[in-house]
């Protein structure tokens, strides 16, 4: 039974998605079904990015390969996922978390346009 639902923002996961291989596509599908169905979220898959406000990574490895995906809670039923990318650095890029927060602050913006 789900517990929270996984949606996306606009075509930034998707693109993320399409170009990956199946076998890192089998394990991000794998943990977002972990995401929506465990009640609380084990930190090696979903890790609270400090200095933000709200903004998660989804955290995949597949063999040697590292791989983060930008995502928030909005409300307690949807994770929304944003960006990801292949992790090559020990520090997760700043440009990469500027743009998420960017991408989750248009998202707010839109929604309460949408009101």
């Amino acid at each position: 039974m789900k517990v929270r639902e996984v949606i996306t923002y606009k075509h930034y996961f998707e693109e993320f998605f399409a170009a990956q291989n199946q076998k890192v596509r089998d394990k991000i599908i794998k943990i977002l079904s972990i995401i929506e169905t465990i009640e609380r979220v084990p930190v090696q898959y979903l890790k609270f990015i400090e200095g933000t406000n709200g903004l998660f990574e989804v955290r995949v490895q597949v063999g040697s390969n590292i791989f983060r995906i930008f995502c928030f809670f909005d409300g307690n039923k949807f994770v929304v996922l944003l960006s990801g990318f292949q992790k090559k650095t020990q520090k997760t890029p700043s440009g990469e978390i500027e743009r998420a927060v960017k991408l989750m602050n248009e998202y707010y913006k839109e929604k309460e346009e949408d009101k």
